[in-house]
């Protein structure tokens, strides 16, 4: 699933309160049906979509209120125009939704609580690009930004056995800090190859050495890949303060978070390598320190350190192929 977006239909610019809550819920740009945008600007740098906005409303972003089936074929026809449709009904439902879902991606649903939000972006699975909440409701507003930011790609995670841990000696390791902190069972999913990588787990336990770090993943060598927002890859190397990650959770549930900075050091490595039950082989080059863990199919951690041939951990597999982080079909062997 890709990421959603979250907009605010702001009904006075100059109620700092909603508009506060709406850029602390996340939100991707504010909506003002009259050329006010100059008014919002003054509390906070946001994107706007109005008459004098970043997006022009009326142009780039077309309102189309759902009476009837004339309304409905006016919206498929703005899609296939390009433009992004706003679909508005009298009563809230998600038929017409369904139906413009059909015609093309460029769907935002009119809500007008969190409820409403968490429905919209989840029809037909693939869910609509976008909401615009309209509602003061501070609370609201905060739920369904909470609800968007969950919205994330869901992986099918598989269990593999180890294979093989061996010691190589010192390499270049990137730590990724994040701005969020994760939860027991939550991590990033790195490897040698985009067509297997490991669920790394973050740094939430502590020991009589080491504080926990639950904003850190330490994500291993710098030519390994990290999974990011949009079914993309990056190399390791590449990751820096601003970037999105995404993390993963045991269930395969993900979430977004931003990289605050990415630490390059030099550290003792171990190549670790599993294959799963129909054969496919994953391997990740990891830092050789018992604060570096996996994540057991229950979601509990396991220490690098402790690993053994036959431990059960998870993985993610796919078919290979990348090309500037984007999946490609073509015949590739990585070793």
């Amino acid at each position: 699933m890709e990421k959603k977006e979250l907009i605010v239909f702001i009904r006075n610019p100059e109620n700092k309160k909603v508009v506060t809550a709406a850029l602390e819920s996340g939100v991707s740009a504010l909506l003002l049906e009259k050329p006010e945008s100059k008014k919002v600007k003054r509390l906070a740098k946001v994107k706007t979509i109005a008459p004098d906005g970043d997006y022009k409303l009326g142009e780039e972003f077309v309102i189309v209120e759902i009476k009837g089936k004339e309304d409905e074929e006016r919206a498929a026809k703005l899609l296939k125009q390009g433009k992004k449709v706003i679909v508005k009904t009298t009563d809230w439902t998600i038929i017409p939704l369904e139906n413009l879902l059909a015609q093309g991606d460029e769907v935002y649903a009119w809500v007008r609580n969190a409820e409403e939000a968490k429905t919209a972006i989840t029809i037909l699975e693939k869910g609509v690009k976008g909401v615009v909440l309209d509602t003061e409701e501070v609370n609201q507003i905060k739920e369904a930004g909470e609800a968007i930011a969950l919205a994330g790609e869901k992986v099918e995670l598989e269990t593999a056995k180890i294979k093989r841990v061996k010691p190589i000696g010192m390499c270049d390791r990137v730590c990724i800090d994040t701005c969020s902190n994760m939860t027991r069972g939550e991590g990033a999913l790195v490897g040698n190859s985009s067509a297997g990588m490991f669920l790394v787990h973050a740094e939430t336990e502590s020991n009589p050495y080491v504080a926990a770090r639950p904003f850190r993943v330490n994500a291993g060598a710098v030519h390994m890949y990290v999974k990011v927002p949009g079914g993309k890859t990056k190399y390791l190397a590449e990751i820096e303060s601003g970037d999105e990650v995404m993390i993963y959770n045991h269930k395969g549930e993900g979430r977004i978070a931003y990289v605050g900075r990415a630490k390059v050091e030099k550290r003792p490595m171990l190549l670790i390598e599993a294959e799963t039950k129909d054969g496919k082989k994953v391997s990740a080059i990891l830092q050789n320190a018992e604060t570096i863990r996996l994540t057991r199919p229950d979601g509990t951690p396991i220490s690098v350190v402790e690993l053994k041939e036959g431990d059960e951990v998870l993985v993610y597999t796919e078919e290979p192929g990348r090309h500037f982080g984007m999946k490609v079909k073509e015949s590739i062997v990585e070793k």
